[in-house]
């Protein structure tokens, strides 16, 4: 890859593929009402919302690099966005089936949230600044 914003294009196609894919394999249960502890249980609300985070910010990366598309990458803004993007879209979904097994662990969704938060901020800054 020839920048660190390649890398935002690269797993925003990826999670949404990845998105498929965990419908798919949820899809294959969906059928049974007491699956995963039921429709409204902590663990199947958790593992669907997994299964949208990886369309949802796999989006959000693809919007990202067609922001930054021709704004020097050289910026420390740009590559704290970038990454914050990333790790945020990393870490969504472990954070999801995690919490999903492991109610009590539901500060672990500091990380994605903050990294999200973060890149989101830097965005605008760089954005503002031009």
């Amino acid at each position: 890859m020839k920048t660190i914003g390649e890398l935002n294009l690269v797993l925003g196609w990826l999670w949404v593929a990845l998105g498929f894919v965990s419908g798919a394999v949820l899809g294959l249960r969906f059928h049974n009402e007491h699956w995963l502890g039921g429709y409204a249980s902590w663990m199947r609300r958790l593992y669907r919302l997994a299964h949208v985070s990886f369309f949802g910010l796999g989006l959000l990366n693809l919007m990202f690099f067609l922001t930054m598309r021709g704004m020097s990458a050289a910026s420390v803004s740009f590559q704290i966005a970038s990454i914050g993007f990333v790790v945020g879209a990393l870490t969504m979904p472990v954070c999801c089936v995690l919490a999903a097994h492991k109610p009590n662990s539901k500060a672990i969704f500091a990380v994605p949230v903050l990294s999200l938060m973060t890149g989101a901020l830097f965005t605008v800054w760089i954005l503002i600044s031009l």
